[in-house]
């Protein structure tokens, strides 16, 4: 057994240091400082309606609260995203931190990492989230962090300036509450959803704008209230949903529907299909008609679409036609090739252009880290350039090295 595994044990103490252990493998943890808090916090209070296995097993969230339907509205997010969030936080001893989106033992580390010369401050749309994550850090002895119940959207002005904001939902907007919460050289530690992917993104201030300085692949709840986001979302048929949140793409059901039983076209890359997070957020952010096409299993078996869309692909949308990723062996390539299937009467098109980004990202920006983002608020220009989204607040501009 590694020490990634789960150890066949109930004390808390034992899974505690266990799962410490396989953090820093896995490098989720990569400063003794975080280590530390990891180590101190005794994360099984947090999830009082789970197994110590479950609260600190590295990959797995714990339900804290669901709605009406039975989907999550908050969870205990696992520990490794917790610990590569703290990671790009970079908190430091007497930082004053805001904490947006609430559960408690995340507030728990950020105390141990500030110290008894900061403050934390965790704030949380939802009262019953808010009540369960007061009791839980009374009981671990973290009753120095304040706990707020209001709309994250607006910050919580009464504690600002802060050094760090960190968001624990996921946001579809930076709100000017954020930026004007924050002292000069402040840091928004945010998981930023655009067009259905999602990437927690450290950014510094740097004036009234935001300059990321690392990435990394996250997924959250999405944000309640004001913040919540603005997306459009199709069903082309059964099994078969397209989403954007992309103004400038239209979404025709019935001739997006019809497309895909026209026949396919198929268009090879000659590229290496790797790294697919990185590659993922290149297309999101560079094809000029972003969705993301998700097909359900029976559809995938159909044979219709390809297996790619099973958790969501990107996908490039015309008024009639559509076309999206998908992969195949090729030795040649390393082991896989990325190609694209394009349905419709702009196929060839649609499939072309894909193409093209394909070779793109891997002739020039095949690795991590290659991106940078860049939040401005205010409204967006009339003509916006590739790589730029628009938002409520202010616009995304990525820029690829």
């Amino acid at each position: 057994m590694t020490s990634t595994d789960t150890p066949a044990v109930h004390d808390p103490d034992e899974l505690r240091a266990s799962m410490v252990r396989a953090l820093r493998e896995q490098d989720g943890v990569t400063t003794d400082r975080v280590a530390a808090a990891f180590a101190m916090v005794p994360r099984h209070r947090f999830a009082p309606a789970a197994s110590p296995e479950v609260a600190y097993n590295l990959h797995r969230t714990v339900p804290v609260k669901l709605d009406q339907r039975g989907q999550e509205t908050s969870v205990m997010s696992a520990a490794h995203l917790q610990a590569v969030m703290l990671e790009q936080a970079e908190v430091q001893a007497s930082m004053n931190v805001l904490e947006i989106g609430s559960g408690g033992v995340n507030a728990a580390y950020l105390y141990e990492l500030v110290g008894s010369t900061g403050s934390v401050t965790s704030v949380d749309i939802d009262r019953d989230v808010i009540d369960q994550a007061r009791r839980c850090l009374d009981e671990a002895g973290y009753s120095q962090v304040r706990t707020v119940v209001a709309d994250g959207e607006n910050g919580v002005p009464d504690g600002a300036p802060y050094d760090l904001i960190i968001v624990t939902a996921a946001a579809w907007d930076i709100p000017p509450a954020w930026i004007a919460g924050l002292t000069e050289k402040g840091r928004i530690v945010v998981p930023l959803t655009i067009c259905g992917t999602t990437r927690s993104i450290a950014f510094d201030r740097d004036g009234e704008e935001l300059v990321s300085r690392s990435y990394s692949l996250a997924h959250f709840v999405p944000m309640q209230g004001e913040g919540a986001a603005e997306e459009r979302k199709g069903m082309l048929r059964d099994g078969v949903a397209l989403q954007t949140d992309d103004v400038r793409v239209t979404l025709d059901v019935p001739a997006l529907n019809h497309a895909l039983d026209t026949p396919k076209t198929e268009r090879w890359s000659g590229a290496a299909y790797d790294l697919p997070d990185e590659l993922e957020l290149f297309l999101t952010l560079n094809l000029p008609h972003p969705a993301r096409l998700h097909a359900a299993p029976s559809i995938v078996d159909s044979g219709l679409i390809e297996a790619s869309a099973l958790k969501g692909v990107p996908a490039l949308v015309g008024r009639d036609s559509i076309a999206y990723r998908t992969r195949r062996e090729n030795e040649e390539t390393g082991g896989f090739e990325s190609g694209v299937v394009a349905h419709g009467p702009q196929a060839d098109s649609l499939a072309d252009q894909y193409v093209d980004l394909l070779r793109s990202w891997a002739q020039k920006h095949r690795r991590r880290g290659a991106a940078t983002f860049r939040y401005r608020p205010g409204p967006a220009p009339t003509s916006l350039p590739t790589g730029t989204v628009m938002r409520r607040h202010g616009v995304v501009a990525v820029a690829w090295d």
